[in-house]
């Protein structure tokens, strides 16, 4: 009998599979714990405190000069100005674990009309939205036609 002699191969090295950003991120916030106006008045702010892996992994994307827009959770549900990542992610100062990041983030422009959650569901262009697919993410992507589209609609326009 005659035994097959095993063939070795080089294991190919598993690329990472990550969405490459298109630069442009909605975040959440609760307009009782830190508003737009605390926003605009601060001038600058770091992102800390997310403990949720994917919003976690969206934050290390983040480059600066990335466009983001400010979202009110829970009272008004409603994108209310733009923002810009000041500083790209470094270790969370609010953990004890390493692993997690904040950003810090600093006020463009307040939206002239804010743009509820209701008019972002009824909007076709908007239907694949991580804020409607996965409410509960608080740091999410946005394609380019997303983010135009939201500030179409902040603006009065329509797009």
């Amino acid at each position: 009998m005659t035994t097959k002699k095993k063939k070795t191969t080089a294991k190919k090295a598993t690329a990472k599979k990550t969405t490459p950003s298109s630069g442009l991120w909605l975040v959440k916030q609760e307009p009782e714990k830190y508003s737009w106006d605390d926003f605009v008045r601060d001038g600058r702010t770091d992102w800390t405190g997310v403990r949720n892996f994917q919003a976690r992994n969206n934050l290390k994307q983040m480059k600066v000069g990335d466009r983001v827009l400010f979202y009110y959770s829970s009272t008004g549900k409603c994108v209310v100005g733009i923002a810009e990542v000041a500083k790209a992610a470094y270790a969370d100062p609010t953990a004890d674990d390493p692993q997690w990041v904040a950003v810090d983030i600093k006020p463009v422009k307040a939206l002239k009309e804010a743009v509820p959650l209701a008019a972002i569901r009824y909007t076709a262009k908007l239907a694949n939205l991580p804020l409607i697919r996965q409410s509960q993410l608080s740091v999410m992507p946005l394609t380019k036609e997303e983010f135009d589209t939201i500030v179409a609609m902040g603006s009065g326009k329509k797009k």
